[in-house]
């Protein structure tokens, strides 16, 4: 037997239950993420409609 081998193999589990822990923890980043750019995006478009729309009338 190759003792690099165990330990890898040790390396390995213990890297496998830290990986296990961050997937239980969820996507909260990337959520957050998401939501800052969707707020942005509508932050854009209301400024685009008041800014520009807006000042320009009905058109007839």
């Amino acid at each position: 037997m190759n003792p690099n081998n165990e330990a890898r193999a040790g390396a390995s589990d213990q890297e496998e239950q830290r990986v296990d822990e961050i997937v239980r923890s969820g996507p909260a980043g990337a959520i957050a993420v998401a939501g800052i750019a969707t707020a942005i995006v509508v932050a854009l478009w209301f400024a685009f409609y008041f800014l520009v729309f807006l000042p320009r009338g009905v058109i007839h």
